[in-house]
């Protein structure tokens, strides 16, 4: 399986040439495409051609494009990234309500259970009130323990005064790794023939990536402890790189070491299934660090 995740940021030229890709600056680096899962082009200097896009897409490869202001702006994915998909989205637009609400509520339970070891790595003794919220956790979490975990997480990780609305360095860290993690989830879903605009969960008319904002919920609290750790170095060039370099991580999943994109890879698959059987494993939720 691919796993590299490469990062363009400085001027080059990028071409293609016996299944490799070509970096050229003044010199010259090829990586093969079976190893890239994602190419981040960080520069407005950097060039390639329609046809290196194309062969970028056949490889199911993840293109993340950053504006003037170096932050995500947009991605190529295929129209047809699996044989079936047709197939595929006419399940999805059939759904069946009931299983998406068990999905939700063991969706949100994993996402508080990271959450309160991220308050317990900071040393927060208020971790164990996070705990207490998932057997409070309902169907499709019709009591919104989501929302309430929150507020208690946020505040405890980075102070009361701190708010997700604001613009500075913490939330700089969130949104751009945030960003990153859901590329890589809307490359899973489509490469296993559905769409990220329907969501189970997530039903907001004008996010095209409901289904994505979803199914990563769980894997959140990766971002938030780097952005924990680093809130007092400014957001710039370097602290991007370290993003990025997170979805190259190796993380203990079904008890194996696997890196980060591959256990994305897996773990939305399963659940994709889980949602047509009607059955979820927590198994395909648990990881931890190596």
């Amino acid at each position: 399986m691919s796993w590299r995740t490469v990062y363009i940021s400085s001027q080059c030229h990028l071409s293609f040439k016996n299944n490799y890709l070509m970096i050229r600056t003044d010199e010259v680096k090829q990586i093969h495409l079976s190893e890239i899962n994602t190419l981040i082009i960080d520069t407005n200097m950097s060039t390639m051609s329609v046809y290196v896009m194309n062969e970028l897409i056949k490889a199911k490869i993840k293109v993340i494009i950053c504006d003037e202001k170096h932050n995500p702006s947009m991605e190529l994915t295929p129209y047809y990234a699996a044989y079936n998909s047709s197939k595929m989205v006419s399940k999805e637009v059939n759904w069946q309500l009931q299983n998406c609400g068990e999905i939700w509520k063991k969706i949100v339970k994993y996402k508080i259970m990271y959450q309160a070891r991220v308050l317990a790595y900071a040393d927060k003794e208020i971790s164990q009130k996070l705990i207490t919220y998932i057997d409070q956790i309902e169907n499709d979490d019709v009591t919104n323990r989501e929302g309430h975990a929150a507020k208690v997480y946020f505040n405890s990780l980075f102070g009361t005064n701190f708010s997700r609305d604001d613009e500075n360095n913490i939330n700089a860290y969130l949104n751009y790794g945030y960003t990153i993690l859901l590329s890589m989830f809307n490359r899973e879903i489509a490469n296993n023939g559905y769409i990220t605009q329907i969501g189970i969960h997530h039903r907001g008319p004008t996010n095209p990536f409901n289904l994505s904002c979803d199914f990563m919920e769980p894997f959140r609290p990766l971002i938030d402890k780097f952005a924990y750790d680093n809130q007092e170095v400014y957001f710039g060039k370097n602290a991007k790189l370290d993003l990025v370099n997170l979805t190259n991580r190796q993380l203990i999943y079904q008890e194996k070491k696997m890196y980060l994109t591959n256990i994305i890879g897996i773990y939305v698959t399963k659940l994709l299934a889980g949602i047509e059987a009607g059955g979820i494993d927590d198994q395909w939720f648990e990881y931890s660090e190596v």
